[in-house]
């Protein structure tokens, strides 16, 4: 067995059935071998999107994507994907070629050290030298992206090793000194827990996207419900709890809920469970929540204290963590005050929740929205692109499960919609699969639509054309006195011509209706479709400007009537 061949099969040890990738000088080995070897390999239509395609196949399945490029202009084209991966703790591996190994460091030819580059935006990265090292290697790095704190691993494989044969196949995995997640919480600090939520009135929940990754959602519920504890996420953190359920406030921030951005400086006790606490989610920090304590929950000990002050952390796996605290909480009744708590903010939710009319044109992207979650049903996964449509998205589009709604949160990264997309349906084939893009990030890997047609993956896009960089346009509108500086798109392409010139089929959405009857087609027909919808340019939602208190809200709602 030679080294890629070795590869290969490692991959297949660790249950991956697909790749997706792009070949080069430096992979050739690899791609020579991967002809006669049973491996299903997507070629996507760009490096970048294959580094998006692995991360939207990791998040709708919770298991590790793969993504594989040459070196050098390759390898980097991965970066933003491997960067985005990083930052929304998402478990991929990234495979490069890389130049031989007495070449490395000579300025060869396609040579770019990948490790260096890539080395803040992963949890490790490996190089080997010798090919009998590959399983192990490959092993090892499954290992670390998904344990503890889930992230991206590279492995850069010289070109001679890829071809050299191996002596044996060892994969036993690497010892990893110094890395060691806590997985169960502090028994003392989740007792101090139970005493704090005993004693709090108007508590809390905020939650983030490690609740989703520990499988930690029903443990969730079961907490909110016993303790009547309203719940707030951030934008990835949506899907951890229904939020058609009562407790569910939506989501808290820049561009959150009015009334999870209201409410949370009233509270009393935060309970905090796998969020980063970022920018976008706390607004100015000494104006945040200044009454509440705070109990964090977080298996990335780096995160308990990074940003807000903390009364109680608590290091360790979610599911862990809620386990034991509703083990000691199972005696406990919720006092009438927090019951009053509760239901105030349940009547805070539906007052100051969006009004929407349906009957606007140019549309109004929030019905647009509510078409699209009439047509799709709980088991469908919904993928944005970044910007002014992936709020619109956030705000009214109510997921149920968690792993249904999948978007760049950390980088906020342009063209993860499309790829992304691809990568959850070639997950979950059973489930629809829709991305949502603006017109300006959908430009950005629009060459994609040749991989959806290839491959025949009946994926639903979606573009909301309004011919700005809406979110851009949006703060220029806002906080810059209309001074449009380049966010008008002007020539802009035709985009069901150019669907169908990749041989997809495609449609444009003018009037109401047409969105829903369209979506509901196109999963009936399980078939690839774009669908081209024309929405009013002017239309903003309400946003907390940088450096402002998170109740400060700036823009009101320009719309009719109530969903």
């Amino acid at each position: 067995m030679r080294g890629g061949e070795a590869i290969i099969q490692s991959l297949k040890n660790m249950g991956v059935d697909t790749i997706f990738g792009y070949p080069g000088g430096q992979v050739i080995p690899f791609y020579d071998m991967l002809y006669d070897m049973d491996m299903k390999h997507i070629l996507v239509r760009h490096e970048q999107c294959a580094a998006h395609a692995a991360d939207g196949f990791a998040r709708a399945s919770g298991k590790v994507g793969v993504c594989l490029a040459t070196s050098g202009p390759g390898a980097t084209n991965l970066v933003t994907g491997i960067a985005t991966a990083y930052m929304d703790s998402s478990p991929i591996v990234a495979i490069t070629g890389q130049v031989p190994t007495h070449l490395i460091g000579n300025d060869a030819f396609q040579e770019a050290d990948i490790i260096g580059i890539t080395m803040p935006i992963t949890k490790h990265s490996f190089q080997p030298k010798d090919a009998d090292l590959i399983p192990s290697l490959i092993k090892s790095s499954f290992e670390i992206a998904s344990s503890g704190r889930p992230g991206p691993i590279v492995i850069d494989v010289p070109k001679e090793v890829q071809e050299a044969e191996l002596t044996g196949f060892d994969d036993s995995l690497m010892p990893t000194p110094g890395y060691n997640p806590t997985i169960k919480g502090n028994i003392k600090q989740i007792k101090k827990a139970k005493e704090l939520i005993k004693e709090a009135k108007k508590p809390i929940i905020l939650v983030g996207n490690g609740v989703i990754i520990s499988g930690a959602c029903k443990e969730l519920n079961e907490l909110a419900h016993l303790i009547s504890a309203p719940v707030m996420t951030s934008l990835l953190g949506k899907g951890a709890i229904d939020e058609t359920d009562d407790l569910a406030l939506g989501m808290l921030g820049m561009h959150g809920r009015k009334v999870a951005n209201d409410s949370i400086n009233d509270s009393d006790l935060i309970i905090a469970i796998g969020i980063r606490f970022s920018d976008r989610t706390t607004g100015r920090l000494d104006s945040f929540a200044p009454n509440s304590k705070v109990i964090h929950i977080d298996i990335d000990p780096a995160e308990i204290g990074k940003n807000v002050d903390v009364d109680l952390p608590i290091v360790g796996d979610a599911k862990h963590v809620l386990s034991t605290l509703l083990g000691l909480l199972k005696d406990y009744t919720a006092a009438d005050a927090v019951k009053q708590w509760a239901n105030l903010l349940h009547e805070h939710k539906h007052e100051f929740y969006p009004r929407v009319s349906y009957d606007n044109v140019p549309l109004m992207p929030q019905s647009v929205i509510k078409e699209i979650s009439q047509a799709l049903n709980e088991d469908s996964i919904l993928v944005t692109d970044v910007g002014q449509n992936q709020m619109w998205a956030a705000h009214f589009y109510d997921v149920q499960k968690p792993r249904k709604f999948i978007s760049s949160g950390g980088l906020g990264t342009m063209g993860f919609g499309l790829p992304a997309a691809i990568g959850a349906k070639v997950a979950c084939p059973e489930d629809p699969v829709l991305a949502i893009t603006g017109d300006g990030g959908f430009l950005m890997v629009c060459q994609e639509l040749a991989t959806i047609k290839e491959y025949d993956i009946p994926v639903i896009a979606t573009v909301f054309e309004n011919r700005t960089l809406g979110m851009v346009y949006q703060w220029q509108n806002l906080l810059y006195n209309e001074r449009y500086s380049e966010t008008l798109l002007g020539n802009t392409p035709d985009f069901v011509k150019l669907a169908e010139s990749f041989g997809i089929n495609a449609e444009r959405i003018t009037k109401p209706g047409e969105t829903e009857e369209a979506v509901k087609r196109a999963i009936k027909d399980n078939e690839a479709i774009l669908l081209d919808i024309i929405v009013d340019e002017s239309e903003c939602l309400p946003m907390v400007p940088p450096g402002a208190g998170i109740d400060e809200m700036l823009g009101e709602y320009k719309l009719e009537r109530d969903v």
